[in-house]
């Protein structure tokens, strides 16, 4: 009876750090890369540990109580995260989808309930766009009225502006990481959607040993679902040091000014890891993650990182992506 448990907030991180040896050995690496298997919490993504922090908080506050609307703006896994939780303590979820994700994402979030609406359908995103006027303080103003004029106590939960984003990093998965490997981290590897995730992990780290490296990926502007003519899409990322600064949350913004280095990464260098890692380790991830991987791959070959222990985090599998080309052989 002891594992019995009663609500999926109960399984939420604590997930595996896995050392990836058969692909350490098959390009004979002299560093030790670990993958953090985020896939493994309860909805399928590192985005659990956000949502369920920031549902949390905002409990907590008396912001919100079950009956309530909870809203928000997402690429997908926040969103997906927020449904398995929203659905689980009795809220109602409305979220505004960034165009060209996968249909999987929308799918998942119709099967918890979720009323889906798109980001045209937010009021006034037609005139931004015209205006060219589209970024985090346009879209929380959008949304902050949106809720002040819904039916019902409504809540906009903001995840680029929530301080509970970062924190869940700060306070779970830096920690998680710290103790697997003994305090032994040399460099952690992550992209940025909101920066929530590399921002806690970078103000975690470099709390704890100013000499670990926190190492960002960007997906080439090809790559990105902002491209005009998209080739092989990292989806649920973004760009950041060819961005307009306007465009950039503040959570991006902080990672910025204390992350090690920066690396690009295209599609197509993504999508060949992540079917080179369903092959050798059995692992079926999203594109993200097989990003990171590519990126501790380039960094595990470098002769000053020989015997260090490098950490990719892994945010998703590749279970939402099967509609598109990553694993089309």
């Amino acid at each position: 009876m002891a594992n019995i448990i009663t609500s999926l907030t109960e399984i939420v991180g604590n997930t595996p750090l896995m050392e990836l040896v058969n692909y350490e050995k098959k390009h004979d690496l002299k560093a030790k890369i670990y993958g953090k298997l985020e896939y493994l919490n309860p909805s399928g993504s590192v985005k659990d540990r956000a949502a369920l922090y920031m549902i949390e908080a905002a409990e907590k506050e008396g912001k919100i109580k079950p009956g309530d609307t909870i809203v928000e703006q997402t690429s997908g896994n926040t969103g997906i995260g927020l449904a398995t939780f929203a659905a689980s303590k009795g809220y109602n979820l409305e979220i505004f989808l960034e165009d060209g994700a996968s249909l999987e994402r929308e799918q998942i979030l119709k099967a918890f309930g979720v009323q889906v609406k798109h980001y045209s359908d937010i009021p006034g995103f037609i005139e931004m766009a015209k205006a060219n006027k589209i970024n985090s303080e346009a879209f929380e103003q959008a949304l902050l009225s949106y809720c002040e004029n819904h039916e019902g106590n409504c809540y906009y939960i903001n995840q680029v502006n929530n301080y509970n984003n970062p924190q869940a990093h700060i306070e779970t998965t830096g920690p998680e990481i710290w103790d697997a490997l003994d305090g032994k981290v040399d460099i952690v590897i992550a992209m940025m959607g909101t920066g929530g995730t590399l921002y806690g992990l970078e103000q975690y780290f470099h709390g704890k040993n100013p000499d670990i490296q926190v190492v960002a990926v960007q997906p080439t502007p090809d790559s990105r679902l902002t491209s005009a003519e998209p080739v092989n899409i990292i989806d649920g990322v973004t760009g950041f040091t060819d961005v307009p600064k306007p465009q950039l949350t503040e959570f991006i913004k902080k990672a910025m000014e204390n992350y090690d280095e920066y690396i690009d990464v295209s599609g197509a260098q993504a999508y060949e890891t992540a079917r080179e890692l369903a092959k050798t380790e059995g692992l079926f991830l999203g594109t993200s993650a097989a990003a990171a991987v590519f990126v501790a791959e380039i960094l595990a070959k470098r002769p000053e990182n020989a015997g260090k222990n490098i950490v990719a985090i892994m945010p998703d599998n590749g279970f939402k992506y099967l509609s598109t080309k990553l694993y089309e052989i």
